[in-house]
């Protein structure tokens, strides 16, 4: 009980930037008024994709007793699953390599319960999304940070490997990267894989693909189970449905892992102890939603268009390859003391120190176009104003 009450208390303090944004920021007591440009997260500023309800709607009647009972991963579903990873990531995966899961975020903390004993090392990236090191720390594990540098965001190989010790236990990567935006390509890919196939012990890796499906300028995008074997994928259908609410993705393993039933036994596990289980009606509808994805094309115009007025305005940006989301670095190196300027024009923005990375903010390209057009003047006034030392 102790241990868990250390722990909880650490993650509680990792997480006040999180939760002094959500709960007391400009954005969280205004945020929601008429008239904002909200740039935060990515939630949805238009009305759904229809195919979302129509999918809903069709799956919901019962079809026979159980149809409301517990799923842990629905044949349909999990098929569906199996058609999509043969198609985008090409390689053949199989019906016993899925586990339905609750989104990326209940995929996360199943694979991480059934990897981790307290005390184990999990390797991540920073700036990461800003719920991996709670959930670490939770389960009595040690975060181990290994920096990006910006503004390239490169794999950034040579220290990971400088950072093993015989208590890591697996690594953690996300590609294309939140917040950044980069697509780790097929040299910094196969180098990881090296350096993870050179450790002492057995290392896992997960893959966080989240954004997978969210590419620009006809990028490919290569998955990190090509490269190592022992690797495990997330992946949420909330981000190419823009519907973060509905809670469906799955978890899949590599077809090569030499372990793999035994890692899949305790990924079941630890998803029953946590009564993970995924909304039903969801997965029986996944098969219409399968192709389903918000306008891409949309989002690269959005992005083109924010970063030619930002750059115009002086700021420096990450151009993102993929995600949805802008890189900007503050004008002022106190980067919540800037978002607050912003605020103050009514253009709402993520502090990068919610992340890790002080001295920047983070826009999402889900703001409607409505929002981008009149957040124009509030990020040159703000600018203005920053460079005028008016604080």
């Amino acid at each position: 009980m102790r241990i868990a009450s250390r722990t909880v208390g650490e993650a509680s303090e990792y997480l006040r930037h999180v939760l002094w944004f959500v709960t007391e920021s400009s954005y969280a007591l205004h945020g929601a008024e008429p008239g904002v440009s909200d740039f935060c997260f990515g939630n949805q500023h238009e009305m759904p994709l229809p195919e979302i309800p129509r999918a809903i709607a069709r799956w919901s009647e019962p079809q026979n007793k159980d149809w409301f009972a517990y799923r842990q991963s629905d044949p349909n579903a999990v098929r569906a699953v199996v058609k999509s990873l043969r198609e985008h990531v090409g390689i053949e995966f199989d019906a016993s390599d899925i586990s339905m899961a609750t989104g990326a975020f209940g995929g996360l903390v199943s694979t991480l319960r059934a990897l981790l004993d307290p005390g184990d090392e999990v390797i991540y990236l920073s700036p990461p999304w800003f719920f991996y090191v709670p959930l670490m720390i939770s389960l009595g594990a040690t975060p181990v940070r290994v920096d990006f540098e910006a503004p390239d965001f490169r794999l950034p190989v040579d220290a990971i490997e400088r950072a093993i010790t015989d208590r890591t236990r697996l690594i953690i990567v996300n590609s294309p990267h939140n917040p950044s935006g980069r697509i780790f390509d097929a040299d910094e890919l196969g180098r990881l894989g090296a350096v993870l196939g050179r450790a002492k012990q057995p290392l896992y890796l997960v893959s966080d693909e989240s954004y997978s499906r969210i590419l620009f300028d006809g990028r490919p995008f290569q998955s990190p189970l090509h490269f190592y074997d022992r690797s495990i994928l997330i992946y949420t259908y909330g981000k190419t449905l823009l519907a973060p609410g509905q809670r469906l993705g799955y978890i899949a393993l590599s077809p090569r892992m030499p372990d793999r039933a035994e890692v899949m036994r305790s990924v079941v596990t630890s998803q029953i102890m946590a009564w993970a289980f995924p909304n039903a009606v969801m997965q029986y509808a996944l098969p219409d939603l399968e192709g389903v994805s918000i306008d891409i094309p949309a989002l690269q115009r959005r992005r083109d268009r924010m970063t030619a007025a930002l750059r115009g305005m002086g700021y420096e940006t990450v151009v993102p390859e993929g995600t949805f989301y802008i890189l900007v670095r503050s004008p002022i190196p106190d980067d919540v003391e800037f978002t607050e300027m912003l605020a103050g024009q009514r253009v709402f923005v993520m502090p990068g120190q919610v992340f890790e990375l002080p001295g920047w903010f983070r826009i999402s390209l889900t703001a409607n176009d409505a929002m981008v057009d009149r957040s124009f003047e509030g990020f040159q006034r703000a600018r203005d104003a920053a460079r005028a030392g008016k604080l």
